[in-house]
């Protein structure tokens, strides 16, 4: 295994690359960065989907994958200063530190030791899109037959296992109305005050919930409407909706896209289309991957908790396929935040739990 201290300076490294989905080149500037780390030796396959680049790492020579280790060197954008590291004791603050380019160094090492020397053939998947949805990373390299017999996908959950999460639908709502003078009101009709109702109704049967729970929720990301004049009755209006939902959630859940856009329409009684959808994810916890992966983390000391997220990842994909994935992986806060930080004291029981997690699956 690489040195703390040569880990801790490459992690800054990566941290410093502002590799956001509107800079292609520092995209691959991060992927390639990845891919030296992870040394010599190893085949390489490279993939590129709408502008986004992506490598599957494997031994050479090697057969069915019995496991990939997928990591995503994307990040959401953040102000200037989150993209200089700063160190505060155990703590390593800056944007992508905690979500998630310190467990895609660790996912990068123990793959470098590792795959030359065990019984089965394991891939390490490095992608560079899961932040705007994951569709041209593992989607594409699913879609171009890319498999394994289980995935350990490095997203944050301070070492416990993550085997569901939900699915995802980014959906709009749009409503018309009548232009007129703001000072005349009753001879217009204003389509923001429409879209107010029907995001109302919508929010009347899935309230913003008090705290922590498993059921539906709904963000209001953004309304508009095409004005450039306070004086003005809108005649057009949009509102952005992020839903996510549990698998038990009929209404959603092995719905498509069109289905879901009636649902939506049913509820607000205004137009609807959705953008987006992902399903959710599941993966089986008394599966002998999870099984295998559990053992390796109570044997560093850690209780192996399993945890559902109510966040999306790149886990449905392989999760469509029948290919239980689940993800595992350091502890930290902030991600998304102005004050990201990975604790710097799990990365050695992560990094001990994954080589555990394949010397267990050696001998099952």
């Amino acid at each position: 295994m690489i040195a703390a201290t040569s880990m801790i300076d490459r992690l800054a490294e990566l941290i410093a690359i502002r590799s956001t989905a509107d800079r292609p080149a520092e995209l691959r500037r991060a992927l390639d960065l990845v891919i030296a780390e992870a040394g010599t030796g190893f085949v390489v396959r490279r993939f590129e989907s709408n502008g986004k680049p992506s490598a599957l790492l494997t031994p050479a020579g090697a057969g069915p994958l019995r496991v990939i280790l997928n990591a995503h060197l994307d990040v959401v954008p953040a102000a200037d200063e989150q993209f200089v590291p700063r160190r505060d004791g155990d703590r390593l603050y800056g944007r992508g530190a905690h979500d998630m380019k310190a467990a895609a160094l660790v996912l990068t090492a123990v793959f470098r030791e590792a795959a030359a020397t065990l019984p089965y053939p394991i891939g390490l998947q490095l992608v560079t899109d899961e932040e705007v949805g994951g569709a041209d990373g593992t989607g594409h390299q699913l879609a171009q037959g890319v498999r394994a017999g289980f995935v350990v996908i490095g997203e944050q959950s301070a070492l416990r296992v993550v085997t569901e999460s939900k699915g995802i639908c980014q959906a709009r709502l749009t409503t018309t109305g009548r232009a007129a003078h703001a000072a005349y009101p009753w001879l217009g009709s204003n389509a923001l005050l429409t879209l107010h109702t029907a995001i109302s109704r919508l929010l009347a049967r899935h309230p913003v919930p008090a705290a922590e729970d498993w059921v539906t929720t709904v963000n209001v990301a953004r309304i508009t409407t095409p004005n450039q004049a306070y004086n003005q009755v809108p005649a057009a209006a949009e509102a952005w909706l992020d839903i996510r939902f549990p698998p038990t959630d009929p209404d959603f859940a092995g719905r498509d896209r069109a289905e879901i856009a009636a649902h939506l329409s049913g509820i607000t009684g205004v137009p609807a289309v959705v953008d987006a959808l992902g399903p959710p994810h599941h993966a089986d916890p008394d599966g002998p991957g999870v099984r295998a992966l559990r053992e390796a983390i109570r044997a560093t000391g850690h209780p192996a908790d399993l945890l559902r997220k109510h966040g999306a990842a790149d886990g449905r994909y392989y999760h469509a396929l029948g290919i239980d994935a689940v993800i595992f992986g350091p502890s930290g806060d902030g991600q998304h935040g102005p004050a990201e930080y990975v604790d710097l004291r799990s990365l050695r029981p992560y990094r001990d739990a994954l080589r555990g997690f394949l010397d267990n699956l050696a001998k099952a």
